[in-house]
């Protein structure tokens, strides 16, 4: 079946089952590989991606649902001016060891900081429960979220 769908502002139009994971139609036919299989099962995150503006776990969603949607990958996100934020807050605050869990983290956190431009520690735990790092602990992914939004509130916001 071909379904048409827009992947990070480029129209695009796949041959695929419609039951086919979108996670695996990014990774092997869109060659998108920014975007991770962790646990395959919607419980790590790192297969994050904003599907019709929401962040879902890639690796859950039917082809069928992307079909006539927008989907956002950390390909695209990488080189935003916010996914350059985030990356190198994160570099500043040692967030990221291994770096497998880093495109959905990334994901999760421009999320947050889009509808919450000053999140405290609460809600920044909240805003990545969806994802799992198994290296680096929590507290300096929070602390790289925390560089973030203080840098980007003292650009006037505008990134997110």
């Amino acid at each position: 079946m071909k379904i048409r769908f827009t992947v990070n502002n480029e129209e695009r139009t796949v041959e695929t089952d419609p039951m086919d994971r979108l996670l695996d139609v990014l990774r092997e036919e869109l060659n998108l590989k920014g975007t991770k299989e962790g646990c395959g099962e919607g419980e790590c995150g790192a297969c994050s991606v904003f599907l019709n503006g929401k962040l879902v776990n890639s690796c859950l969603v039917p082809m069928a649902q992307a079909e006539g949607g927008e989907v956002l990958t950390i390909d695209w996100l990488k080189d935003s001016e916010a996914g350059q934020l985030i990356t190198e807050s994160f570099a500043e605050a040692h967030s990221v060891q291994c770096g497998f869990c880093t495109p959905g983290m990334v994901m999760a956190v421009w999320n947050l900081l889009k509808e919450n431009p000053e999140p405290n520690e609460d809600q920044i735990r909240l805003g990545i429960s969806g994802n799992i790092c198994r290296c680096t602990g929590y507290d300096m992914i929070v602390d790289g979220v925390q560089i973030a939004a203080k840098r980007a509130l003292e650009r006037g916001g505008r990134v997110w």
